[in-house]
């Protein structure tokens, strides 16, 4: 799972994406233009023109930059290092006009059919997140912004402790004005969930009490109390401190202010994000899925078409997920025979659950050992990745513990990209708060998806593209994101691994689980399933821990419609690559086939198949 840490406002750098059919059969977006590579114009006008247009994004995007604080230190630049960004209503009607400006510009200054072949892909991915954010807004409020899963409540602190660096007195003295400022922050994040509330978009009653507990936590310990033990932001901001070459009194000084910003600001700022909490939880329901909003079947669409990239409808995507679990399932009975188990499927899922040997202690040793097993998944991975890829990723991926303060409500793995600058390696992130949620058989497939050559090798890649918009760099369209991540785990048991036959067991339950989602997604939110309903059919068609099943519905519940994009994205990467293999024979070559898929970033389905097509036939015809 790639982790969504900001909340990005400008058009070019949301999640986004359009596009119109099935993973077998994706079609062209609505904008009719041809693919990119077909008729463009090779010449010098055409190359200016693109120069013109690569301007136009480059404008855009430093304008996103210097208006978000945040995105700054995201990327690695450290302007307005003191300060966070403006999350109101006003600011988001901004962003609103100008998106609708960025497009009018974009088809009125811009012809497409004058650009390159790489111009008129940037054309296309740009205006598809365009129209898709302008669509998007109706639905502005139909999210939960403090959810178990992600929420400022959160990924504020870890925002702090993981991007802000502190390498001089100064870039301390800005972490403290940013402490400062999470009072005005958190006071915008109250109105958005009043407003939310008062149209009746209200997450179910379980989240209240997890996200309670986890506001509380990150007002424990000092300064907040006299436990003994310091608050993740205060040890956090102390050890980076204590870490400077500056006077002992500096840092003396630093400290305190960081405490008077703790008890000043952040303490009344979750003072008041609780007790909002609190008094809106008294009107939440049971009532899971989207379709108890007004207009949550539009919405459930509108969030089907945003993660997919295609026009699936709801039951196609249900239809499409009980047929993969039960292909799954007879794959997964084939290795059943090879390790000579005799019993059912179901049964083979409770002995994985309930043997010991499958699982690490719950122990510092055994989540210990469990973060050295992936750091060794991923070491030997990378010297096998030159066997299937032309372009290897620059950055570096390290493994990390989640943090204690946010580990209770959150994803079993999730990945965090690197900055742009090259400053910060990417961090794939293991919760091993409970180690029965992280079987060992599972790990393997687990590292593949969230590292190398997963989530990793293809955001690394992108975001150390040359000569292409900043914009395409960040591109996050979850189908495509996900789907390699997922494409992943499949292409590292070709790359050699999964050498013992549990681990390619784990392999296929971890798809089996992504397929699975596909069938609970679109139960609760258009079938009206409960949760129980939901987690029963994990728990009956899965091996996973029935805790886990809990926590994976609960996710799915607040996040409508982003765990179907994994399943379709994978099959449409392979659907192509086998297209491919199947026409050229002897001229494919998967190193040349992966650059295709990721030296353009992250696109939508549709312009993925054109980008494919387009290669295929210029290798079948001889051009390259």
């Amino acid at each position: 799972m790639l982790r969504k840490t900001l909340v990005v406002s400008l058009t070019a750098l949301m999640l986004a994406g359009c596009g119109d059919s099935a993973p077998n059969n994706t079609g062209n977006q609505s904008s009719g233009h041809q693919s990119a590579g077909q008729h463009a114009v090779d010449t010098a006008k055409a190359q200016a023109e693109t120069a013109r247009l690569n301007a136009f994004f480059e404008e855009v995007y430093q304008r996103s930059l210097t208006r978000s604080p945040m995105l700054q230190t995201y990327v690695g630049i450290k302007t307005n290092y003191d300060k966070l960004d403006d999350i109101s209503e006003a600011r988001q009607d901004e962003d609103l006009f100008l998106t609708k400006q960025d497009l009018e510009r974009l088809r009125r200054d811009f012809k497409y059919d004058t650009l390159n072949a790489e111009g008129q892909l940037s054309y296309r991915i740009f205006e598809a997140m365009s129209e898709n954010t302008i669509e998007g807004d109706r639905w502005r409020h139909y999210d939960y912004p403090v959810n178990q899963m992600f929420g400022w409540q959160s990924d504020l602190p870890a925002f702090l402790i993981t991007m802000h660096q502190v390498g001089s007195a100064a870039e301390a003295e800005a972490y403290v004005k940013r402490l400062l400022d999470v009072k005005r922050f958190f006071g915008q994040l109250v109105d958005g969930l009043n407003v939310r509330a008062n149209k009746g978009i209200i997450p179910p009653k379980f989240v209240f009490p997890i996200v309670i507990d986890n506001s509380t936590a990150i007002i424990t310990g000092a300064p907040f109390d006299k436990s003994g033990t310091d608050s993740a932001l205060f040890a956090d901001f102390k050890g980076k401190v204590n870490a400077l070459d500056i006077p002992d009194a500096d840092k003396t000084k630093l400290i305190n202010d960081a405490e008077q910003a703790l008890q000043s600001s952040v303490k009344p700022a979750f003072d008041q994000l609780i007790a909002t909490l609190k008094t809106i939880e008294k009107k939440a329901t049971t009532d899971d899925g989207v379709w108890k909003f007004a207009n949550g079947d539009a919405y459930y669409t509108y969030q089907l078409k945003d993660m997919t990239t295609t026009d699936m409808t709801a039951e196609e995507i249900h239809d499409f997920g009980l047929s993969e679990v039960a292909r799954i399932h007879g794959e997964m009975e084939e290795i059943m025979k090879k390790v000579g188990y005799t019993g059912t499927l179901k049964e083979f899922f409770q002995y994985l659950l309930n043997d010991p040997k499958f699982m690490y202690p719950q122990t510092e040793a055994g989540k210990e050992q469990a973060l050295s097993d992936v750091r060794g998944y991923i070491d030997a991975m990378y010297k096998k990745i030159p066997e299937a890829f032309a372009t290897l990723p620059q950055a570096k991926v390290e493994v990390r513990a989640v943090e204690p303060f946010r580990e209770k409500g959150t994803a079993s793995a999730f990945y965090q990209q690197p900055s742009l600058d090259g400053s910060r390696p990417g961090y794939y992130y293991v919760n091993t708060y409970d180690m029965k949620q992280l079987p060992k058989y599972s790990n393997e497939a687990i590292a593949y998806h969230e590292a190398i050559p997963g989530h990793h090798m293809q955001i690394a890649i992108a975001q150390e593209l040359k000569d292409v918009p900043q914009f395409r760099k960040l591109a996050g369209f979850t189908a495509y994101i996900e789907g390699w991540g997922l494409y992943a785990e499949k292409l590292a048991k070709e790359l050699g691994g999964y050498a013992d036959p549990y681990s390619d067991f784990g392999r296929l339950s971890t798809e089996l689980w992504r397929a699975a989602r596909l069938v609970v997604d679109t139960g609760i939110h258009s079938k009206r399933w409960t949760r129980e309903q939901a987690i029963a059919y994990m728990d009956d068609n899965t091996p996973n821990p029935h805790g886990d099943n809990i926590r994976e519905i609960e996710r799915y519940i607040v996040m409508p419609g982003q765990a179907t994009a994994y399943k379709i994205g994978m099959a449409k990467i392979l659907e192509l690559r086998e297209k491919s293999r199947q026409t050229l024979g002897d001229k494919f070559d998967i190193k040349a086939y992966h650059d295709v898929v990721l030296k353009s970033g992250a696109v939508p389905l549709n312009i993925l198949q054109d980008n494919v097509t387009a290669w295929t036939a210029r290798v079948a015809s001889g051009v390259e």
